[in-house]
């Protein structure tokens, strides 16, 4: 693991094929409860054809707690990443759930640092909210420890500390696999840091994310794909992106839920490396 300082905070960062000339950045989810690793592994694959780069967002895993927690400083920090660690070039991004809204926030301000866009399973406003909440109660017996009022904390209002948070995360893993593993979250979410500062901050200022007006401004090749049982970024988010922005392609995937790059890895690494290919 890497370090490397950047708009007054320190990140943490992995590569691999390094040796290789195009650059792929990837964007880890979850605000305050989620860090680069499971993504970068999922991703590495593509390092026998490309540079694979993945870091800890401020506030997020082992990156320093440091504020301010904005979409726009997010976006801000991902440009610097991409002129201090990747040369300057322009990189293709991977940006999932949570760490594809960043990805569409940078896209819409720093478009030229863009060769092409992946976005999995994520929303281009705060309003996925209201799609989640209309068929939770469908959903919800999957998490038979979680309830309403714990999801509404996590995805909506913020979780009061680190404990919360980490225990309301647990009791709701089953809502995000097909094929859930409950000793797999056990050991996933031990390790995981959690910092709810940062959690709250990012869902404070969830109300100014919105960037469904701007969509028809990106021009790079862009590719979207998302599980049809995705509980959190429902599918009909990734059609209006895709329908939004011009020549974009998507990909909907049966029997997937949030984490569709995992538990359909082959298909989808299958079908970036085709995106890759054709848009050279």
């Amino acid at each position: 693991m890497k370090k490397v300082e950047l708009n007054g905070a320190e990140f943490v960062y992995d590569s691999a094929g390094d040796a290789h000339e195009h650059a792929i950045v990837v964007l880890h989810g979850g605000r305050g409860q989620g860090d680069h690793r499971r993504d970068f592994e999922a991703f590495r694959p593509l390092a026998d054809s490309y540079q694979v780069l993945a870091y800890d967002q401020r506030g997020c895993g082992l990156s320093s707690l440091t504020p301010p927690y904005t979409f726009a400083q997010f976006a801000d920090d991902l440009e610097a990443f991409r002129k201090e660690v990747c040369g300057g070039k322009k990189i293709t991004l991977i940006g999932g759930s949570f760490g594809g809204m960043i990805a569409l926030t940078y896209a819409v301000k720093y478009q030229a640092g863009l060769s092409h866009l992946i976005l999995r399973g994520t929303t281009p406003s705060y309003h996925f909210q209201d799609a989640v909440f209309a068929h939770l109660k469908d959903r919800l017996h999957k998490a038979p420890s979680a309830s309403e009022d714990m999801i509404r904390k996590m995805i909506r209002d913020g979780c009061e500390d680190d404990l919360e948070l980490r225990l309301i995360l647990f009791a709701s893993q089953p809502l995000y696999y097909e094929d859930f593993d409950p000793d797999a979250a056990l050991a996933e979410l031990r390790e995981l840091h959690i910092h709810a500062e940062t959690h709250r901050e990012l869902f404070r200022n969830d109300k100014y994310y919105d960037v469904r007006d701007k969509l028809s401004t990106i021009t790079v090749p862009t590719f979207v794909v998302v599980g049809l049982n995705d509980w959190i970024c429902p599918p009909g988010e990734s059609r209006l992106i895709a329908q939004s922005i011009p020549g974009a392609e998507l990909m909907e995937v049966e029997g997937a839920n949030h984490p569709v790059h995992i538990e359909k890895s082959e298909l989808v690494l299958g079908r970036i490396r085709k995106f890759m290919e054709e848009n050279v």
